[in-house]
C-alpha cells in the first residue's frame, strides 16, 4: 500500500468522518472519510481531532483491498506474525 500521512489542514473542510457503531462511547477508535474527489479514503485516530493530527490517506483501490482482506481474515491475530 501507498499510504501517505496528511494532517488535516491539507484536506477539503467538512470532511464527513464515521466511526464503527461497536466503538459505542469509546474514546480511542479509527475514523474513516471519503474525500470529495471520490478517489480516496482519510483515516485518523478519534482522540486527535485538532487541525494538525495526523490523517493517513488510501486510494480507494487500496481501502477495498484492505477491507477484503479484513473480511477474509488475513489480519486475525491467528494469521498475525508477532515481531
Amino acid at each position: 500500500m501507498s499510504q501517505s500521512v496528511t494532517s488535516l489542514p491539507q484536506l477539503s473542510a467538512g470532511i464527513g468522518f464515521r466511526r464503527s457503531s461497536s466503538c459505542g462511547g469509546a474514546v480511542g477508535c479509527v475514523e474513516v472519510a471519503a474525500l470529495a474527489s471520490g478517489n480516496e479514503i482519510v483515516v485518523r485516530d478519534s482522540k486527535d481531532k485538532h487541525p494538525d493530527a495526523p490523517a493517513l490517506r488510501f486510494t480507494t483501490a487500496e481501502w477495498d483491498a484492505f477491507v477484503t482482506g479484513v473480511l477474509a481474515g488475513e489480519f486475525s491475530t491467528a494469521t498475525l506474525t508477532r515481531t
